[in-house]
């Protein structure tokens, strides 16, 4: 056998063993592991920097900033310091939905300062959500909010919570929201979690919208749906979600934990379980 006929026979011997170890035991990880602030608000808001640097320590290399929650009394200069001393990367935040209504164009350009991919709509007040007609305005205020964004290189987004999907006249409003957005400027956020406690089914979400999602919060609950818990000791099956994921490597990845008592001892857990994982 020549040279190149072995070359050639070599490497589609290793080709072979690589897809069926990944067959068998699961080949992708996850390159780059998110935190959700909001999982660690409590001990962000005592000593911001401080925390960021544990988030980092920990092995997170990016983090959703919570401009609803004027991220901590800091300034986005201040903040993008931060981020660059620790080495973070910031590919989103959860913004006020009224942040689209007024002064939409100057947080587009803070959102490029701090170097945000998205901006994410995490909810609506209840008053401005009792029916769907409220659904469907808000869904026309995102497409013309979108376009706008996406003429500056940002793109707008909603993520969804466990109300969401609970029935106004028998219709579930997240539903109307989604076909009624266009996607050509708005994106979706799909947090496992929250799906499942309000009684939906993120499978059934992911393979209905798959081209619609381009950001995940990855969350685990107990049998009962109430609440959530630490990633792997509940009911999600976690692998299979993450592996139904289209092209998951370019699509910004979450933790989000909303109840421990100790949030940088759950992050930790939850990291080393995310980071540990096969799929």
């Amino acid at each position: 056998m020549d040279r190149r006929s072995f070359v050639h026979s070599l490497g589609a011997t290793v080709a072979s063993a690589s897809l069926a170890r990944r067959f068998v035991l699961g080949g992708t990880k996850l390159d780059r592991i998110g935190l959700e602030l909001y999982s660690v608000r409590d001990v962000m808001r005592k000593d911001p920097e401080r925390t960021l640097a544990a988030v980092r320590a920990i092995g997170y290399t990016d983090v959703e900033l919570l401009w609803s929650f004027g991220n901590f009394g800091r300034t986005p200069q201040q903040v993008r310091a931060s981020l660059d001393h620790e080495g973070l990367r910031a590919p989103s935040a959860h913004v006020s939905p009224a942040v689209i209504l007024v002064g939409w164009e100057r947080s587009l350009e803070i959102a490029k300062l701090l170097g945000h991919e998205y901006l994410i709509v995490p909810s609506f007040t209840e008053d401005t959500a009792r029916s769907l007609d409220d659904w469907r305005e808000w869904a026309d205020k995102f497409n013309a909010a979108g376009a706008v964004a996406r003429r500056a290189g940002i793109w707008l987004a909603f993520h969804n919570e466990p109300d969401h999907m609970k029935p106004i006249n028998g219709t579930v409003p997240y539903d109307v929201f989604v076909e009624r957005t266009d996607p050509s400027v708005v994106r979706l956020q799909l947090d496992t979690g929250n799906m499942i406690m309000g009684g939906g089914d993120p499978f059934r979400y992911l393979t209905r919208h798959r081209a619609r999602y381009w950001s995940f919060h990855i969350k685990d609950v107990i049998a009962d749906h109430s609440k959530d818990t630490e990633l792997g000791k509940g009911i999600v099956d976690l692998p299979r979600f993450l592996a139904a994921i289209p092209d998951i490597a370019h699509k910004p990845v979450y933790v989000e934990q909303e109840g421990p008592a100790d949030q940088l001892a759950a992050a930790k857990a939850d990291y080393q379980y995310l980071a540990k994982l096969n799929f």
